[in-house]
């Protein structure tokens, strides 16, 4: 269970009674990056020239991103008690980000992901989720506080569905604007997903598992939008890489296509993370903004972040970018 620091000190330094900016609900991976020339083939051995090891999980790295924007961001996750849980805490602080919501667990190590990344920044990525899946319905209801009075709730699919799920019924039903990325995609997900979000946010591979809608053009991003919209979110937005994205809504379910900005990419690790981060951050702070010009400003921020090395160390601070963002 996740105990808030009241629960055992009568204090918790404000987190319990805090309304935050954007609450996430999700993961924490430790990142073992190796970089080589190519993306080796099934079965075979090949040499990279650079390995480090870095912050990710979905979760945690759309929180990062928030945070280096100016929300003020909180985290409900769950990390082992091991040497990389302890750094992942330190890691949250040094952030600004919120801890009174990140347990530790003796019964699974803090998750990982293994990640492969090419010269063109194309990368492959396999996780073993570990401490993420314990988190559960106990946890949440010892983080209610923050994730019922959050402007913007964020979740995704790299813990148990069924956290994420409560999560976000928890929030929709008080109100708080939802993002669900539906990242990994899974098949034949629960249809509460959808009622219970107001955006859906997903990649074109999310996307076409979702739907069964093959995508490889804007059409395609449109048509398989359209299958999303009719499950009951609010608004769909599939995000193309360098193409930038589509979306839609209930209001203008007609597919707007949002260019993304061409840059010369050094690693795509976490772009995606960067761009729902960004648009949580937006949803927050300027609600009053249409949601094609947030998605507009997501991508910018987005490329910013694949011109530099790693996940959550490329992501940009506020005060490194352009200031017409804000």
């Amino acid at each position: 269970m996740l105990r808030c620091q009241s629960m055992e000190n009568m204090s918790c330094g404000g987190s319990c009674a805090a309304v935050f900016d954007v609450v996430v609900v999700g993961s924490c991976m430790t990142d073992l990056v190796s970089q080589a020339p190519r993306l080796p083939k099934a079965g075979e051995t090949i040499h990279g020239h650079k390995f480090f090891i870095g912050y990710g999980g979905k979760g945690a790295n759309q929180c990062i991103q928030a945070g280096r924007l100016g929300a003020r961001t909180a985290m409900v996750c769950k990390v082992g008690k091991d040497y990389f849980g302890d750094s992942y805490i330190l890691n949250f602080k040094n952030n600004g980000v919120s801890t009174d919501f990140v347990g530790q667990t003796d019964k699974a190590a803090t998750g990982a992901a293994s990640i492969i990344v090419n010269d063109q920044g194309e990368n492959a990525i396999v996780i073993v989720a570990g401490a993420n899946l314990l988190l559960d319905s106990e946890d949440l209801r010892a983080a209610a506080p923050p994730i019922t009075r959050a402007r913007v709730l964020l979740c995704q699919l790299e813990v148990r569905p069924a956290t994420s799920l409560e999560a976000l019924r928890m929030a929709h039903s008080s109100g708080v604007k939802t993002v669900f990325n539906p990242a990994p995609a899974v098949p034949d997900l629960d249809p509460e997903f959808y009622s219970n979000s107001d955006v859906v946010c997903c990649n074109e591979p999310e996307a076409e598992l979702l739907t069964g809608v093959p995508v490889v053009s804007l059409e395609d991003a449109g048509k398989a939008g359209a299958v999303l919209l009719g499950r009951g979110c609010r608004s769909v937005i599939v995000t193309l890489g360098s193409e930038g994205c589509v979306m839609m809504s209930v209001q203008d379910p007609t597919p707007k296509h949002i260019a993304g900005q061409k840059v010369t990419a050094v690693d795509s690790t976490g772009a995606g993370d960067s761009f729902v981060g960004a648009l949580a951050f937006f949803m927050a702070h300027h609600p009053t903004l249409p949601l094609e010009e947030m998605a507009r400003r997501a991508n910018h921020i987005a490329a910013i972040s694949v011109k530099a090395e790693g996940t959550q160390g490329s992501y940009p601070f506020r005060k490194d970018l352009p200031q017409e963002l804000f």
